[in-house]
Order: structure tokens, then sequence, then C-alpha cells
């Protein structure tokens, strides 16, 4: 019916976070809600609005991840212009909350999803009534003491975690120390993980950490490395100045850096060619950056890889262009061949990335096994719900474990496939945090340049 709105229904845990919000009173401040996913939004709120006066940010919104909404943005962090805390709700029912709480101006910030889609949120806060806001680079990244070198990407799933490994060792050749800063994965105790600090694998237990999160930081740990995440990425900078001769932004997604870079690397996938131009905020970034990576060209053609250089150059003639390969190893590849396997891969890189494999299965097919299994079939609670979502990982199985119960859906998926091994291609070793009766093998990547010292000029110019 015209000028009627008609509600939405709300889950559970919308109706409880929204029932906090305090009930609207006259007032001169801009009313704000932040569409999020437990990251981009809790940063650009700290940096943009915490102290703002003049703003209300009434509540933020949740999507990707599970589990985030019904939760509270804590005190601590919320600052003194919020007594209570600001509710975290479900993004499902957008329309409701901008017309209930009368919000003038909705801004978005997470990653990840194509243009079209940002488009479509816009159009749905537009007619409800509110602005759309797009917050900029400028007022959202944070200036370093010291030397930044940002690694971002134009899609989740292209080989940012390989590439940060690379960059992190040139630096480590040049006796300097390097401290990695990961984009914010906090699906705990917000408050509790303002600043963590990873330097062991006793520290991924001591914060409780999901399999995405150990799939960032254990790598790093495992190289030397150490590791800074969070929610207050000032508090995190600082902290990690003190004991950094650089810092290497570790993105997430592809999401823009948070810190101002000195030098920004941007990864490029030519499997995915076109997607340069056509996910936000990856294209910002292509536009952004000193130098793109374009990596997978060994498992790429040569007219893909062309399209990319294409794209990239369309959107920032300036940057320098890298082509680098992915290989893949096998531990132990003899446990496998011939045998009926499941693999395991990466779970961004099947959902938010909406690839279809990964490393795992490119490895498992070199090494000549008799078969992947689908574990499609065999899939229990929210892997289940996973493959509902999204049916492109049918035939791998993703990691996914952003929670306790989802850990245990994966390993009781694993207990009941008809396989003999399993090719693990996520980064971090499945046994610390799974229970399997079946042998577990790890399948490695990493970045190779097809013109060898070319990286390393980049990072000396920057660092000069």
């Amino acid at each position: 019916m015209l000028g009627k709105s008609v509600p939405r229904p709300t889950s559970a845990a919308s109706e409880q976070a929204m029932n906090a919000i305090p009930e609207s009173v006259a007032t001169q401040r801009s009313r704000v809600l932040i569409l999020g996913a437990a990251g981009r939004d809790f940063h650009d709120f700290n940096v943009l609005y915490r102290e703002d006066p003049g703003v209300d940010v009434v509540a933020f919104t949740a999507t990707q991840i599970p589990d985030i909404e019904g939760r509270t943005y804590p005190v601590d962090l919320a600052g003194p212009l919020y007594p209570e805390g600001i509710p975290i709700v479900g993004e499902g029912d957008l329309e409701e909350i901008v017309r209930r709480e009368r919000i003038d101006r909705v801004a978005f910030a997470y990653s990840d999803l194509p243009h079209t889609a940002v488009m479509h949120l816009a159009s749905r806060v537009i007619a409800a009534g509110a602005d759309f806001v797009l917050h900029g680079s400028r007022r959202t990244m944070l200036r370093s003491t010291r030397p930044v070198i940002a690694v971002t990407a134009v899609r989740t799933g292209v080989g940012k975690s390989q590439t940060t490994r690379y960059v992190a060792g040139l630096l480590r050749e040049r006796g300097l120390r390097v401290v990695a800063i990961r984009h914010p994965m906090p699906y705990g105790d917000l408050a509790a993980q303002a600043c963590q600090r990873f330097a062991h694998h006793r520290d991924l237990d001591r914060y409780e950490c999901t399999i995405e999160e150990r799939e960032e930081y254990e790598p790093h740990i495992d190289n030397g490395v150490v590791v800074y995440a969070g929610v207050d990425y000032e508090r995190i900078l600082r902290a990690a100045e003190e004991e950094a001769d650089v810092i290497l932004w570790d993105g997430g997604n592809n999401d823009i850096p948070f810190y101002v870079a000195d030098l920004h690397i941007v990864l490029a996938d030519p499997l995915r060619a076109g997607h340069e131009s056509a996910y936000h905020p990856g294209e910002a970034n292509v536009r952004m950056a000193d130098v793109v990576v374009i990596a997978k060209c060994d498992s790429a053609t040569g007219e893909q890889i062309a399209a990319v250089e294409k794209g990239v150059r369309a959107l920032n003639p300036d940057a320098e262009i890298h082509l680098c390969d992915s290989p893949v190893t096998l531990d132990n590849p003899s446990r496998v061949v011939g045998k009926a396997v499941v693999v395991v891969e990466d779970g961004p890189t099947l959902t938010h990335g909406s690839m279809t494999f990964g490393a795992g299965v490119v490895a498992a097919r070199a090494a000549g096994v008799a078969r992947i299994v689908d574990p499609h079939p065999y899939a229990v609670g929210t892997i289940a719900e996973t493959y509902r979502k999204y049916p492109n990982a049918i035939g791998v199985l993703p990691a996914m474990g952003y929670g306790e119960q989802q850990i245990r859906d994966l390993e009781a998926t694993m207990v009941t496939m008809p396989v003999e091994a399993i090719v693990a291609g996520t980064p971090i070793d499945l046994r610390r945090v799974l229970s399997v009766d079946k042998p577990v093998v790890r399948a490695h990547y990493s970045l190779r340049e097809r013109e060898p010292g070319r990286l390393a000029a980049a990072v000396d110019r920057a660092l000069a």
C-alpha cells in the first residue's frame, strides 16, 4: 500500500539488540547506522564518530559472519558518549531500523561486494528515507611513525597471505624488525580483543581464536613474525610501533588499508578476470596501488593474465604490474596417491570469495589422488547451511570455524566421509583444533616472482 511501510520480521537476536536502543528523543545529533561485518565498521566508528558530539551512532548491523548480531559494542570501546554501548543487529531489518529509529545517515563499512550489491543497499536506504555514505580513505587511514607496507587485494582468496609472508621475508633479510598487523577478525569478547598480540601458538589458545583467525595468524607465527590484531587499531598501531622497524599491513577480504602506506601492494586474480573493476572496495585498491601483483599465473592462461593486465592498466596506468606464480606443494604426497580424499579449503575463499576450489584441490590433483569425494551429501549442521548459502562450494569442504559449533560440525562431517585421507588447503594445521581418524596431508602455497627481484626493489624504494 502506498505511503505505508510494512514491518519486516526480525530475528530474536535483532529484536533483543534493538530493545537496547534508548527511546528516541529530540536532539541535534545526526542519527547514524553503520553497516558492517565486525571489522571496518568498528574501525570507522573509532576514528570518525566515537568522539563526535554531533553524531549519535544508533546501531551497527552485521552480515557475512555468523553469530555477530545480538551483541553490543562495549562501553569500554564506544566511549563516554555511549554509556550503554551500541547494539549490533541484523542487516536484514535495514529498512525497518531506518524508519523506526529515524536514521539520518547509513554508512556502508564492509568489503567484498559487487558494485551492484552495494548500490542495491544504497537504494534500500534511500527509499527508506536516509542518506547513504561510503567513507573515504583519507579520513579513515591512520598515520604511523614507522614505514608501512600494505598488502590488499581485488577479491578474497587472491593470494594476500603468501604475498604478505613473502614481503615479511624480504624485510627480515634486510635485518629489519617487522610486525604484521592483521585486518580485524573480532569474533569473541570485543573488549578483551581490543588489542591482541600473537607471538606463540599458545597465544592462539589464550585468545580462543577461531579457525578463520588461526588461518591468518598461525603462518606468521610459524615464520617468527609477531602479529597484532583486534578492534582498536590506533592502540594496536602504537603498541606495534614499539617493537617494529616496519609495519606490514595484512589486509582482509578486499578492504582498503587502515593505515597510510609507503608501499601499497594489491593482489589481482587471473582466474577472476574483470573482478578488479567489479567489486567494492577492490577497485579502489587497484586505483590506489603502487604495485599490482597478478598471482596464480601458473594456473591461468595467457589470455586470462592479459585480460587482468588490461583491466588494471585502465584503472591505474602508473602502477607497476608484477606477474607471479603461486606454486603449491604437499606434505607427504605419497600418502594420498591413488586414494579417495576430501579436500578442505580456506572458508572465506569459498564464501566471500565465491571460488569453487583453492590450493588443496590443485595439490590433490597434482599428487594423483584417485578421486576427490564431494562432502556435500555428508555435511551436518552449520556446514550444510554453508552449502545452502554458497552452493559454489559444493565439491570441497570449506574450513568454517567461526565458533565452537561450526568446528564440531566440520569435524563430524569429516568423520562420516568415506575417504582414506584429508588434503588440507587451509594455511593452518587442522589437527590443532580437530580430532579426526584419517591422515591429514597439508598443502602449502607460496609466491614466486616471474621476474625475481622486482618486489625487493619496490620495497627498497619505499624504505628509502
